[in-house]
């Protein structure tokens, strides 16, 4: 088995978790919830945040692919869609990841398409020096450089998502 450095641990994850987890509590308290988690890497982080609210949620999946390796193609493509009716619902997106900004711009459309009461983002890591597409993330887990990162759901070619720590790949 292959170890890495860590470069954000366990326990800096668990206690972010429950502070953004407190964060959606009061700003979704009372409305009608629609988690969304952007498989497969938000899983880990949409699972923790999940047993951390107090606030009911219905949850659903999505996914969609724009990587080849450590590469984006530039195109995103939907691999399983939703089966919630989100219309009129608070919805919010979970995503492992924003760099370039293109997958989440992307899905923002698809979901304004269906109208949302409202429509948020949590995202555990930001890559602020490579987005393209500007986002506004709401709930932010970790705000990092351009490093490539694996683990707590985060994958290379789809190995390492279930590392309990996020690691720095390098293929040396």
């Amino acid at each position: 088995m292959s170890t890495f450095e860590t470069f954000i641990s366990k326990e800096e994850i668990q206690t972010r978790v429950c502070e953004l987890a407190k964060k959606i509590d009061e700003d979704y308290q009372g409305k009608d919830l629609v988690i969304i988690g952007v498989l497969n890497g938000a899983f880990m982080f949409l699972a923790d945040i999940v047993r951390e609210l107090k606030t009911p949620v219905h949850l659903d999946f999505i996914s969609v692919s724009s990587y080849a390796g450590t590469e984006s193609t530039g195109k995103v493509s939907l691999i399983k869609d939703i089966k919630i009716d989100v219309k009129d619902k608070h919805v919010l997106l979970v995503e492992d990841i924003v760099d370039t900004g293109l997958t989440i711009t992307e899905l923002l459309k698809l979901f304004n398409q269906r109208e949302p009461a409202s429509l948020g983002l949590a995202s555990l890591l930001h890559k602020s020096s490579k987005t393209k597409h500007d986002v506004k993330i709401d709930y932010l887990g970790f705000e990092i450089e351009d490093k490539f990162v694996i683990g707590y759901g985060l994958d290379f070619d789809g190995r390492y998502r279930e590392l309990p720590y996020i690691g720095v790949y390098s293929e040396s």
